[in-house]
């Protein structure tokens, strides 16, 4: 490690909360045969963990990759937002370079918030003017976090009134065994329904009654109650 990312990481662990370290380790699930199993929380609050990335702009990627391969969760998620932050302000060249090191590095991004925090800015902003089928590619991985990449990534299209890609990693993913990949492909039509809900709707007409339930539920849930009622008795 360098100089800085060692003061980087010093910085966060003297910001530990054991409290608030083990209220961690229940929500993120790190028990034996959990989603989250084995991951580590120092117990630091998400805007603590922003102000530092924000104070250390100067951070290179090899630095963000070093925090990246780090056993604690916080510093992983440092490491992505400083990526993110590199992303943002970054050429051609180096987006090229922080967006292979970011599916290179898939292992460490193992948690949803880790994903939900960078993969739409990194994924989804390079992936937009680019060939998007690599988002297949990890729609359909056997690994829960690249699938959770493949359809949250697509939300930087979404934002854009770009729809088709969602819809069609929402189809693969349609029936996967995951409650986390029900809550994102939820989430992710829901966004769709916010911007165009006949677009939406017409996915969910043909596929309402076969999705799993907190699938569907994520995906109506600001329909007008009347609606979102006939969706759950199967009534449309």
């Amino acid at each position: 490690m360098s100089k800085l990312s060692d003061q980087i990481l010093n910085e966060l662990l003297q910001m530990g909360d054991p409290a608030r370290a083990s209220h961690s380790q229940r929500f993120f699930k790190t028990g034996i045969g959990e989603y989250g199993e084995g991951d580590v929380f120092i117990g630091i609050r998400v805007p603590q963990i922003r102000a530092v990335a924000k104070r250390n702009r100067d951070a290179t990627r090899q630095d963000a990759l070093d925090l990246l391969h780090s056993k604690y969760h916080e510093v992983r998620l440092t490491a992505l937002i400083l990526l993110v932050n590199l992303f943002a302000r970054a050429n051609d060249s180096e987006k090229h370079q922080i967006y292979k090191a970011y599916l290179s590095n898939v292992a460490y991004i193992n948690n949803w918030d880790l994903v939900d925090s960078s993969a739409l800015q990194i994924v989804g902003h390079y992936l937009f003017d680019m060939d998007r089928s690599h988002l297949e590619v990890l729609a359909k991985s056997e690994d829960l976090w690249e699938r959770r990449i493949a359809i949250i990534s697509s939300y930087y299209f979404i934002r854009q009134y770009e729809f088709q890609d969602t819809l069609n990693l929402s189809k693969i993913l349609l029936h996967d065994q995951e409650d986390l990949i029900h809550k994102a492909v939820g989430w992710m039509l829901r966004e769709v329904g916010n911007r165009s809900q006949s677009t939406e709707e017409l996915f969910l007409v043909e596929h309402y009654k076969t999705m799993p339930r907190t699938m569907l539920r994520y995906a109506i849930e600001k329909f007008p109650e009347a609606r979102r009622q006939a969706y759950l008795k199967g009534d449309i």
